[in-house]
């Protein structure tokens, strides 16, 4: 199996870099595994010495098959970064895996992503793989389902899926003409990622996320979950100002490590599941609103 290179983002956080890299590590195909470390610039000058730290932390990183540091001279800020990341390692090995520096990892994670990546590697409308899902106890007869929604939390996907990634937001204006089509993309009165939209269009906020979401809805393309999640993210503690109160949508990893990527059933039907759908909508909806627009806002990255 040609396994698909991880790019893992990184900014000022050292200690959780750490403890992200400690997670891969004890993935069996890590050692198997390229490593593309993509450390972007301080952005504020209080932030210099934290990403010093972090880039001496990743130029000792060991345990992979190989090791390539990336270290941006200027600050790109996350959104442009994981494009220019993403659209990078697609094209020069057509399918990539993709963490961030507060994302701890599942034993099992390597192997589900790069299975999965196997499987549906020519089927159009499977345009990303999760190793996060939502919390909750989702039934199917495989060890994953479908889901129309993107996560920003551990994930994977294609050179000929993302090619469809939209910077720009050009479909932005048929949700704008179509009320149905604003209905669908919110996921059924779920959440208003619609607004989220708009806010990105007019400048307010800078989400790659809620572009890929876009671009992955309107050709119609689904993303496959775990049904029990395989990533879970230390960044939304509650310590800080930005994390309080945005752990309702934290999970416990899974540990099954005696499970072997080859024994993984995965889907054969691609296919919406409508039923964890409606659980997801029924968390989503659970949420206080003004802690949700935080969770979502994490969420889509």
């Amino acid at each position: 199996m040609n396994l698909a290179p991880i790019a893992l983002f990184v900014y000022n956080r050292p200690e959780h870099t750490r403890r992200v890299l400690d997670s891969l590590r004890c993935n069996l195909l890590a050692a198997e595994s390229d490593l593309v470390i993509f450390s972007d610039a301080a952005r504020k000058s209080v932030h210099q010495l934290n990403v010093g730290l972090v880039r001496t932390l990743i130029r000792d990183v060991a345990g992979f098959r190989s090791v390539r540091i990336v270290e941006r001279e200027r600050n790109l800020g996350l959104a442009s970064s994981i494009e220019d990341g993403v659209g990078r390692l697609c094209d020069e090995q057509g399918a990539v895996i993709v963490v961030e520096d507060d994302l701890m990892v599942s034993p099992e994670f390597l192997s589900f992503m790069n299975r999965a990546l196997q499987r549906y590697r020519d089927e159009p409308r499977v345009m990303q793989i999760s190793g996060y899902m939502f919390p909750g106890t989702f039934e199917s007869n495989a060890d994953a389902l479908f889901l129309p929604l993107i996560s920003c939390w551990g994930w994977g996907t294609w050179k000929r899926a993302w090619a469809y990634y939209d910077p720009r937001a050009t479909g932005f204006a048929r949700l704008r003409a179509n009320r149905a089509l604003r209905e669908e993309f919110n996921v059924g009165g779920a959440y208003d990622y619609y607004h989220m939209l708009e806010q990105q269009m007019q400048g307010e906020i800078d989400s790659w996320g809620i572009r890929w979401l876009l671009s992955v809805f309107l050709q119609q393309g689904l993303v496959l979950y775990p049904v029990q999640s395989l990533v879970q993210n230390i960044g939304v503690d509650g310590s800080g100002t930005h994390g309080a109160g945005v752990t309702c949508l934290q999970t416990t990893l899974a540990h099954n490590t005696d499970r072997q990527f080859s024994r993984l059933r995965l889907p054969d039907q691609i296919e919406v599941d409508n039923k964890a759908v409606d659980q997801v909508r029924a968390t989503l909806r659970g949420v206080n609103p003004g802690i949700l627009i935080r969770v979502v806002r994490k969420l889509i990255g």
